[in-house]
């Protein structure tokens, strides 16, 4: 068995003159789920597309659980379930008996069938609304249910494409939950989302996709550290006194951002802990009084704007 679930090297797609995919590499690790982040256009349909083996790619190697999705196409729809940003189930019947069709459509005949769907109703909570028509369901119970789905095979690789598009928070949680415990049975999620939160609190790593090409690859928090320090953000009561406090922090006066009108001050650092702690005994020796002193890391919505920009290296960076 291979150590990547998912290869990519110099993978290319072009549609006459265009390149959706311009040479993208790709590595998603086993029981990982990974991020695939990029504006619209930026390839990550058509990386899921070729993937999945429903369009062929013009250059370079894919391998999916080992096998060329060229040569071992068959062997690749064995091995991989897909959940598209549209549920594809049947509103008039049960959960159970969409559940059952999906269970026929792939030939595990009707007692098999049958008994993964119950198996699959019970695991994602939905054990007591099997006979309920699926149009009686909420948002997040429909998601669930889709996903439920798309793994009645047992697939070891599940493409997970925009998976919570249209749910509310709650729905969106609902939807987490049964992506982490997949994830701690084993299965490979290749995740890709406009969520940003959602890539965040599921990802172990993160692709940047970016004009059909990564642009960056890291964990989460390497890939914030990359968008800039963390910093100290500190809200003065008494805006007459906003010159005063901007001098008491640990940076020097040139690096702190004031925000007059919300009395607010920012100041990059490197010592989280011990900078805020400072922070706070400097202004209290001051008898400078803060509304509010908090720590504040980089967030990905931040490092989507930064990677995204059209002024990116050509060359692929790597975060650790």
């Amino acid at each position: 068995m291979t150590a990547d679930a998912i290869l990519m090297e110099g993978a290319r797609k072009r549609y006459g003159d265009k390149d959706a995919l311009a040479g993208l590499d790709l590595r998603v690790g086993r029981g990982t789920v990974h991020g695939l982040l990029g504006p619209n256009g930026a390839g990550k349909t058509t990386t899921v597309r070729v993937l999945a083996t429903l369009l062929r790619h013009d250059e370079g190697l894919v391998r999916v659980a080992g096998h060329d999705v060229r040569t071992g196409a068959r062997e690749v729809r064995r091995r991989i379930g897909l959940l598209g940003q549209h549920a594809a189930l049947d509103e008039e019947l049960g959960g159970r008996q969409n559940l059952e069709m999906f269970g026929r459509l792939h030939h595990l005949g009707a007692r098999r069938a049958g008994a993964r769907a119950d198996e699959l109703l019970d695991r994602f909570g939905l054990a007591d609304t099997g006979r309920k028509p699926v149009r009686q369901y909420s948002g997040g119970m429909r998601r669930r249910l889709d996903l439920a789905a798309s793994l009645i095979t047992d697939p070891e690789i599940l493409f997970l494409d925009e998976p919570t598009t249209g749910l509310d928070p709650r729905g969106r949680a609902e939807v987490w939950d049964s992506v982490r415990s997949l994830v701690g049975a084993g299965t490979t999620v290749l995740l890709t989302t406009q969520y940003l939160e959602e890539a965040d609190r599921l990802a172990d790593r993160i692709s940047v996709v970016d004009r059909g090409r990564v642009v960056a690859d890291g964990t989460p928090d390497a890939l914030k550290a990359r968008a800039g320090a963390d910093r100290v953000d500190v809200v003065v009561r008494d805006a007459a006194r906003l010159d005063e406090a901007a001098g008491l922090l640990p940076a020097p006066r040139a690096e702190v951002t004031v925000d007059a009108d919300r009395r607010l001050l920012s100041v990059p650092v490197t010592d989280r802990m011990a900078s805020l702690a400072e922070t706070v005994r400097a202004l209290g020796a001051a008898g400078i009084e803060a509304e509010d002193i908090a720590l504040r890391r980089p967030t990905l919505d931040e490092v989507f704007l930064k990677l995204t920009d059209r002024g990116v290296p050509e060359e692929r960076e790597v975060a650790a």
